[in-house]
């Protein structure tokens, strides 16, 4: 009697473990990044980033330029206090939201030559009567106290009385005797007015806030420090 293996018909069979049979390996497609032809190259973008750069920083520079002023001394009108070659920086918006008062060191353009620019100091205002006698000035019949440095005038200096017109102001330099102001090219008009001088930025040893000086006729003064090319400031 032969013997039968048919195993398809055991119950008891063990049957192949599908969790170990080897999987089958299919093939994937590697992904290749192509450029997107409407995203900007990095060479746009760094140039873009360039411009915008400049674009600001010259935004930003003329926007300065409305506020400051840098000014370099050319003469020797408003010495002991300031002196030739000495840098300045002038608020060119003092004028433009205030108006002058008297001690104040501002920048004005020459009314006789526009294109140069003169340093002085503010004598007198609008409706004033300014007169200078005995190495002194009198401002409306009352001795102006100048406790700020100064030279001497030039021996018999006389000048006035004269009253101030409106909308000029009276100016002279600290040098009495060496300086071409009001007393030779008369009261200058507000339209002239630069700003006033703000910040001392040259010789370093001497840099920070300009003094200013409020001055009253007659009774004591007060001293209060007030709060890029650089233009020629012309003192004749």
């Amino acid at each position: 009697m032969s013997e039968t293996t048919d195993k398809a018909n055991d119950p008891y069979a063990l049957q192949p473990d599908l969790a170990q049979t080897p999987p089958v390996l299919t093939a994937v497609a590697e992904e290749v990044l192509v450029d997107d032809p409407n995203e900007p190259s990095m060479t746009w973008m760094l140039l873009r980033e360039l411009i915008e750069t400049v674009v600001l920083s010259l935004i930003i520079f003329l926007l300065i330029r409305q506020v400051f002023q840098n000014y370099r001394i050319e003469s020797h009108s408003m010495e002991p206090n300031f002196y030739e070659g000495q840098f300045i920086l002038v608020n060119k918006l003092s004028y433009k939201i205030g108006t002058p008062a008297r001690g104040e060191v501002m920048v004005f353009h020459n009314p006789n030559n526009t294109s140069e620019d003169y340093i002085k100091r503010v004598i007198a205002l609008p409706g004033d009567t300014v007169e200078i006698r005995d190495d002194k000035v009198y401002i409306n019949n009352q001795i102006l106290d100048e406790p700020f440095l100064k030279n001497a005038y030039r021996p018999g200096t006389v000048f006035g009385p004269e009253i101030i017109p409106a909308n000029h102001i009276f100016v002279m330099g600290d040098n009495r005797g060496n300086s071409q102001d009001s007393r030779v090219i008369g009261p200058i008009d507000e339209n002239l007015l630069v700003g006033k001088a703000w910040l001392r930025l040259w010789p370093l040893p001497k840099f920070g806030l300009i003094t200013q000086y409020h001055l009253q006729p007659g009774v004591p003064t007060s001293m209060t420090p007030r709060h890029l090319n650089f233009a020629a400031l012309a003192l004749q």
